[in-house]
């Protein structure tokens, strides 16, 4: 072997060498990379646990604190006028924070001190809808909200929020659809509040429940009550009746939550044998509550009827012990707009709401005609306690050529003390001088078209009463007995 081949041999084998050499710390290099990759990938991945795990601490912080709020606040507010004070002070403070960033409130105001708010013109759905982008405090803008919202209605997927805020859709019986847009702040002091007024006698650690919700909408707003000790399960509306009962039969739900169309239509199936439910709470939501709906729901599941009752506008009022509505003046100030013709006082609320921060609800006048409740209720509470809620404003009765006005109430009495067998019922009111008239049992018509005959004539007015239909069971429309049907 030649002294050139050798040198050849050992410069190949140093190339070789360095190559190797080269591979080695190529895939060192690249072993490192990968690593330094995989480590972000971890150190994200645990940064983005830990913010999770902070949302979720302060969500639940946030809960506890709006829970312990609605249980103690009735028992230090014991007079009147320390309920009149608390809400001064607190509406004063949240005013002075929400005109400072909402543009509407800003021109409402026009210079007005804060003080000078109960002089505001009252606002209403219209007016709201109208102006929403200058109403909102939070970047979310009406017409991609209402994308997002009417998008969840469609597919019936209701978990998507826009930028982390909640949205949604009233169901639109006042003729328009409001929209509304809640923070989770706000959804976490919602379920607080909704726990403590919907499970008086619940404290964390005793007891878990089952929760079956029965709404047309399910939301974000809703599904935070869920907790360790709070299973949660929505009910679509919109679904088919014999998937409630099988799902209902799997959960046994300690609480039932619906509104009184379906809790009617769970009471008869029960009575008939066909679900076997046995609710500690039962409560009605969404609808006005009839008492022909109260006594065969009470009937069938052995208790009484607690109602909640909110709308777009926020939370406005709950069931005591005792089955009285309380208007929820722990968190908002209820004026009242006298209804003409009223000898019990009746009145339409006009709101403002000093908890509410993502939609400012200030003077804000409701559809819905409420009347108080003459003398105490014995549970004790300040708060103003509601006889009846009668239900939306355009739904009473305009007779002759008056218009004078006859509350739905009157009409309902006069149909179901007409004969003691009346178990449903529905009143139309086509023209000032035009009823129909449906009932069940069928041969209590005469008694009750008799009964309505009288009760228009007593207040002045010849009306005609023909037969109807009997209300629609739609599972994504409000029931409505009582109705006018005319402008």
């Amino acid at each position: 072997m030649t002294t050139s081949d050798q040198s050849q041999r050992v410069t190949t084998s140093d190339q070789s060498q360095r190559v190797t050499t080269s591979d080695q710390s190529q895939r060192v290099t690249t072993s490192d990379q990968s690593q330094r990759v995989t480590t972000s990938d971890q150190s994200q991945r645990v940064t983005t646990s830990d913010q999770s795990q902070r949302r979720s601490s302060i969500a639940h912080a946030l809960l506890a604190r709006s829970f312990l709020r609605s249980r103690l606040q009735p028992q230090t507010l014991r007079s009147r006028a320390a309920l009149e004070t608390f809400q001064a002070r607190h509406v004063l403070a949240h005013l002075d924070w929400a005109r400072a960033r909402s543009r509407d409130l800003a021109k409402r105001f026009a210079g007005r001190p804060t003080s000078a708010w109960r002089s505001l013109a009252p606002t209403d759905k219209a007016a709201m809808m109208a102006s929403w982008d200058d109403v909102v405090t939070v970047p979310v803008r009406r017409d991609e909200a209402m994308k997002i919202a009417l998008r969840a209605e469609r597919e019936r997927d209701f978990s998507p929020t826009l930028r982390g805020y909640t949205v949604g859709l009233s169901s639109g019986t006042s003729g328009n659809r409001g929209l509304f847009v809640a923070s989770p702040e706000e959804r976490a002091e919602w379920a607080g509040a909704a726990i403590a007024r919907v499970l008086p006698d619940w404290l964390p650690g005793l007891r878990a429940h089952r929760v079956a919700f029965f709404l047309r909408a399910n939301s974000n707003l809703y599904e935070s009550v869920g907790s360790r000790r709070i299973a949660f399960r929505f009910f679509d509306l919109a679904d088919d009746f014999s998937a409630h009962l099988t799902g209902l039969s799997a959960q046994r739900p300690t609480v039932l939550l619906a509104p009184p169309s379906m809790l009617r239509l769970l009471a008869e199936a029960t009575l008939r044998g066909d679900l076997a439910l046995a609710p500690t709470v039962v409560v009605s939501v969404a609808e006005v509550l009839d008492p022909v709906d109260e006594g065969l729901i009470r009937r069938a599941f052995g208790r009484v009827v607690r109602q909640v009752y909110q709308a777009t506008e926020g939370f406005l009022g709950s069931s005591c012990e005792y089955g009285t509505v309380h208007l929820a003046e722990d968190v908002a100030v209820f004026e009242r707009e006298l209804v003409a013709g009223s000898a019990e006082g009746a009145f339409q609320p006009i709101v403002t709401d000093f908890r509410r921060r993502s939609q400012p609800i200030v003077r804000y006048r409701l559809d819905d005609v409420l009347v108080p409740r003459r003398s105490p209720c014995p549970c004790g509470r300040v708060t103003t306690a509601l006889d009846r809620i009668e239900g939306r404003a355009d739904d009473l009765f305009l007779l002759g050529a008056a218009r004078a006005p006859l509350f739905p109430d009157f009409v309902r009495r006069a149909v179901m003390l007409a004969d003691a067998r009346i178990d449903d019922y529905r009143v139309r009111q086509l023209a000032p001088d035009a009823l129909t008239l449906w009932v069940a049992p069928d041969d209590a018509y005469p008694a009750a078209h008799g009964a309505l005959v009288a009760l228009c004539r007593a207040r002045g007015a010849t009306v005609s009463v023909t037969r109807g239909e009997a209300p629609l069971r739609e599972p994504l429309r409000k029931l409505r007995r009582v109705e006018r049907a005319f402008a």
